[in-house]
């Protein structure tokens, strides 16, 4: 077992009721090239606790377990991270499997190019079901989300994702912990930047990300999601970008010509086309059609649930000012 003088990085991971997903996980974990990392492992407060796959891939995968009281996901991250050993926290979710040269390439990457913030995307796995990889495309095009969550060509600033972000100790002691709010990460980032250190993307050091398993459940994920864009540019002014909007005008103009082509079918012609473009290239980066056409329900889905939670709460928040907590947020922070 390495010592905490010769380990890099402390792999941290909040876990609740997911069992099964720890376990892959830590699979990946234990065939890793380079083992210069530690696994920390919080269970926050989970009626289904993971002791036993940590006790199987504990020696391997250098786990530590840790259990304690449900109070959420960051609060679990920063429990963690006071337990940690690491020069460099790694987060990752649950539901994300590592490949074997993970943790290999992050440290090749830290050695061309250092960063006290970086990240990497994410992508499907072979063995994901069709539904997850459609998902992952949805959630990964260009054509949807501007390639804002790792991608080459990106429409605004790379901002890392707790599937896969990184920064390092120094970082910690001076910014602080993870925030439980939605959005966290990029509140996180947000605060990184603030304080002056840089973020880095690199392209090459992604991980398998199963995601959502059913469209339900995702599209309250992304509802989720565009509510949080409100609440951060109420805390941040101006980190609103046009990119964030796009999901919000898709659904208005989508409604708009839904609408209007009971007056003239042809203003549906735009919609078609947008959803065309969206299964060609589906179906050609995926290598199936099956999985590009369901990569089109997810994107409508992704686009729909991101643009009305977004809309919702630009309604709720700044045009009715209810956004009141975030007021309060908001006045402390100036306080200090």
């Amino acid at each position: 077992m390495d010592t905490p003088q010769s380990i890099l990085f402390s792999i941290i991971v909040p876990v609740y009721n997911r069992p099964d997903e720890i376990s892959d996980l830590l699979e990946s974990l234990s065939s890793q090239t380079d083992k210069g990392f530690e696994t920390i492992i919080v269970e926050d407060g989970s009626s289904i606790v993971c002791s036993s796959q940590c006790s199987d891939f504990g020696k391997n995968a250098n786990v530590k377990y840790f259990f304690k009281e449900n109070e959420g996901r960051s609060i679990a991250r920063n429990y963690g991270m006071d337990r940690a050993n690491g020069d460099y926290f790694i987060f990752v979710d649950s539901d994300c499997i590592l490949p074997n040269d993970y943790i290999e390439k992050l440290r090749k990457a830290l050695a061309l190019n250092p960063s006290d913030c970086f990240g990497g995307p994410d992508a499907a796995h072979e063995s994901f079901s069709d539904t997850q990889k459609a998902i992952n495309f949805a959630m990964t095009s260009f054509l949807t989300t501007g390639g804002i969550r790792g991608g080459k060509v990106c429409m605004e600033k790379f901002t890392p994702r707790t599937f896969n972000m990184g920064f390092s100790k120094e970082v910690y002691k001076k910014v602080g912990g993870f925030r439980e709010m939605f959005s966290e990460d990029i509140d996180m980032s947000t605060r990184i930047r603030l304080a002056g250190f840089g973020i880095t993307l690199y392209p090459e050091v992604a991980v398998f990300h199963k995601r959502r398993v059913d469209f339900r459940k995702f599209w309250r994920q992304v509802h989720v999601f565009g509510m949080s864009r409100i609440t951060l540019q109420l805390l941040y002014p101006g980190s609103l970008k046009p990119v964030h909007c796009l999901p919000a005008l898709f659904v208005v103009f989508t409604a708009i010509m839904i609408i209007g082509a009971f007056f003239c079918k042809w203003l549906l012609i735009p919609l078609v086309a947008y959803i065309l473009a969206l299964w060609v290239w589906g179906s050609i980066s995926t290598k199936s059609v099956k999985i590009g056409s369901l990569g089109v329900a997810a994107a409508m889905v992704q686009l729909c649930g991101y643009g009305s939670g977004f809309i919702r709460a630009y309604v709720w928040k700044i045009i009715l000012r209810h956004g009141r907590d975030i007021d309060d947020e908001i006045a402390r922070r100036k306080g200090k």
